[in-house]
């Protein structure tokens, strides 16, 4: 269990202390480590406003809290990480403990907190926590409703196809002709379906299944739209210059953001973006073959986001196509020029990233 050091014995070294935390939903462990790895307390704490008010309290107990590394800064740390970052401190995200350091010392949340701390000591964990306090938090969460309300319509409409398909013959003649939004409209007004009412239980139930899936086709749809322009509106407010970029919608703008974060200066330079995105070039040369690959980590939504803007570019911006004929003159493919693309573009989002104070929005 975890051992909490009392206020009335801080340690006697005012100088940097390093806060490590493992995060779950209910409660965080904590850890305070010297600079040089000695470990001062850990201690349990409720993942609540007062919780962290008592563990950032507690920390500073042992000296200057200047830093911390802290498990799924996204997720069930988020909350934390806005309150320490509130207060001044620099939060790194910290990736869980690889598998052979959890065979040798085993699995504990004090462990894993020891393990964030030392994290940051060793230099390890690099990568700063995103802020999540302003309009690109609030472009992420539209941007969810709008992904899963996409996911669930596309499911309906393939089980209202479905449930055509097996239908009566005579409803079935009926409703195959018609295209997906004049289907979607007929079955959610139903007047001509009196027509085939005959007594049949298994048609009316049929019939039934179909208004409620087109009207929930339609409710979703409605949804998709609202949250398209409220992602629309975000862009326009916290960076129009993305959008005014050939080839880069509101949609794959929304996705950058969203990588980048709301602080995008904790982002060391373009390269780092471009990591971050799964962009940036893997050596795979041999002898006299200088070659390179598709990084495939990095968040891929980005990459996908890269990927789209390029082959808009490849069909209407005259550098591009003139990049692309002369690179593969070179005798490049065009996969691999692709590549080199979307490093550029990269590159290029990068610099127009905002990192200004953000606006006020109302979409």
């Amino acid at each position: 269990m975890p051992t909490r050091a009392h206020a009335s014995a801080p340690h006697p070294d005012d100088g940097e202390v390093i806060l490590g935390v493992d995060t779950h939903k209910d409660t965080h462990v904590a850890a305070v480590l010297t600079p040089l790895g000695a470990i001062l307390a850990t201690d349990a704490f409720p993942a609540t406003s007062a919780g962290y008010c008592e563990l950032l309290d507690w920390a500073g107990l042992f000296g200057r809290l200047a830093r911390a590394g802290v498990e799924g800064t996204g997720s069930y740390g988020a909350a934390l990480t806005r309150h320490l970052l509130s207060h001044g401190i620099q939060v790194f995200d910290v990736n869980r403990p690889d598998k052979t350091a959890r065979r040798q010392q085993g699995k504990t949340d004090t462990v894993d907190a020891q393990a964030a701390a030392r994290a940051v000591i060793s230099g390890r964990a690099t990568a700063q926590a995103k802020s999540g306090d302003g309009p690109v938090q609030i472009a992420r969460m539209y941007k969810l409703a709008k992904d899963s309300a996409i996911k669930a319509r596309t499911q309906a409409i393939n089980q209202l196809k479905a449930v055509v398909v097996s239908a009566d013959p005579a409803l079935r003649e009926h409703l195959a002709p018609l295209t997906n939004p004049a289907l979607i409209r007929a079955c959610a007004d139903m007047a001509w379906a009196d027509a085939y009412l005959v007594r049949d239980d298994v048609l009316e139930a049929t019939l039934i299944t179909l208004q409620l899936l087109a009207e929930r086709i339609q409710q979703l749809t409605a949804q998709v739209n609202e949250l398209k322009r409220r992602l629309a509106a975000i862009v326009q407010a916290h960076a129009p210059q993305l959008v005014e970029r050939i080839g880069v919608g509101p949609d794959s703008a929304v996705t950058l953001l969203i990588t980048a974060g709301d602080n995008p200066e904790r982002l060391a330079d373009e390269a780092s973006f471009a990591a971050l995105c799964g962009a940036s070039p893997v050596e795979r040369s041999s002898g006299k073959q200088q070659r390179r690959r598709l990084n495939r980590g990095g968040d891929r939504q980005a990459n996908a986001a890269l990927y789209r803007i390029v082959q808009s570019r490849l069909r209407w911006d005259p550098r591009t196509q003139a990049y692309l004929k002369r690179r593969t003159s070179e005798g490049k493919t065009r996969r691999e020029v692709i590549r080199c693309l979307k490093r550029y573009v990269a590159r290029e989002i990068f610099s127009l990233l905002p990192r200004t104070e953000p606006t006020p929005i109302s979409p």
